[in-house]
């Protein structure tokens, strides 16, 4: 019986499981993405309710659903715009002035506010109010710096030397910041745990980004300033901090949890590809064929940012190729008269890549999307 044989189908219900769902992914019928977003929109009864199984002992759905991030809003906006006021507060906007109250207050200053921080963020948490919650609770993470630096100076821990105001902390290497860095990330790592707001991973990425600086001027002779090697530590540290963003990517795609499905690894993957990508290409080679690898591995770039619905990477690795491009108007062609020409033919081709790739965003990525693992697959 066709469907077009219902004179009437407002009152057409039917029984509809996740594994049908999932047998009409793996039938080809739909994607795997298609199928997760028909779940999570049905299940939570934003169309039309689908209808449970009848059978209590009937196995629960495997796969909860993806917990939707903060919209663009006014609301939002002031969320935002207060909660990185009272942050800048703390960190990059702190006075001098208010620094001369001695190491034992603002220990006692930054504990007192953490404190606070986090009673308010349990407040907000509490009502489901998770943007709010989240920045309280960020604000709490960027406190521990203040109260660890006041603890190292009323102890007589603090190395000789170097910075004597924690105004410096954001704008000076100097490697006696390590400690308060393995600080901040172990308290973010268990406020995290504790609170599981994904904006909190955040500050945890800047410090990362933070100590890769800090460690290379600790590892050099008499903490010295060296150009290379900084480049090459951002390097390092940015491919590590995106190899602890993937972990943390098929780790919550693949939890049973709604609550730990949000993406954690969305400041890891800002923070490292930065990392990586300003390593790689302050990376002066006066071989063509390497400058040519560069661009294909930001060809490479785009494309994994399209597998695994990740723009970060098609950013850069298009701002990697725009590189290339002019190295080879400046340097290789510059005398040509045909190359500009072509390059505009070239920009021209992009512009009608770009409309074509709008048109079939979806089946391009579905397609990337198969050579990834599961867990790296776009989130629905």
């Amino acid at each position: 019986m066709d469907i077009k044989d219902f004179t009437d189908t407002s009152n057409l219900t039917f029984e509809l499981r996740l594994q049908d769902l999932k047998q009409a992914a793996r039938d080809g019928v739909i994607t795997e993405q298609q199928a997760q977003a028909l779940w999570q929109r049905w299940s939570q009864g934003q169309h039309w309710q689908a209808t449970r199984p009848v059978d209590p002992n009937a196995p629960q759905p495997a796969l909860a659903a993806v917990a939707t991030g903060p919209r663009f809003s006014f609301v939002n906006v002031l969320y935002y715009f207060g909660g990185l006021l009272a942050i800048g507060a703390m960190t990059l906007f702190m006075t001098l002035g208010f620094q001369q109250v001695g190491p034992t207050a603002l220990m006692v200053l930054g504990a007192l506010y953490l404190f606070a921080a986090l009673k308010v963020a349990d407040y907000f948490k509490a009502r489901s109010l998770p943007v709010p919650a989240g920045l309280m609770a960020t604000l709490a993470v960027f406190l521990v710096p203040l109260i660890v630096w006041g603890a190292q100076h009323l102890m007589g821990w603090w190395p000789p030397g170097g910075p004597d105001s924690l105004a410096s902390y954001h704008t000076r290497i100097d490697w006696r910041w390590i400690t308060l860095e393995f600080a901040t990330l172990l308290a973010g790592v268990v406020m995290l745990w504790r609170y599981r707001l994904p904006f909190m991973v955040m500050p945890l990425a800047l410090t990362l980004w933070y100590m890769s600086m800090d460690v290379a001027n600790m590892l050099l002779f008499d903490h010295r300033w060296e150009w290379e090697f900084m480049r090459d530590m951002s390097l390092v540290f940015g491919i590590g901090t995106v190899a602890v963003a993937m972990w943390v990517d098929v780790r919550t795609r693949l939890s049973q949890t709604a609550e730990w499905r949000q993406d954690f690894a969305f400041w890891l993957y800002i923070f490292g590809t930065t990392m990586f990508w300003c390593g790689l290409s302050l990376n002066d080679s006066g071989s063509e064929l390497a400058k040519l690898g560069y661009c294909a591995l930001n060809v490479v770039l785009v494309l994994l940012g399209a597998a695994i619905g990740r723009r970060v990477f098609t950013v850069y690795g298009a701002f990697g190729v725009m590189l290339y491009l002019g190295h080879l108007s400046h340097e290789v062609f510059r005398e040509s008269f045909m190359f500009p020409f072509a390059l505009t033919l070239l920009g021209l081709g992009l512009v009608a890549l770009g409309v074509w790739w709008q048109r079939h965003e979806s089946a391009i990525a579905a397609h990337l999307s198969r050579y990834v693992p599961q867990g790296l697959q776009p989130r629905a």
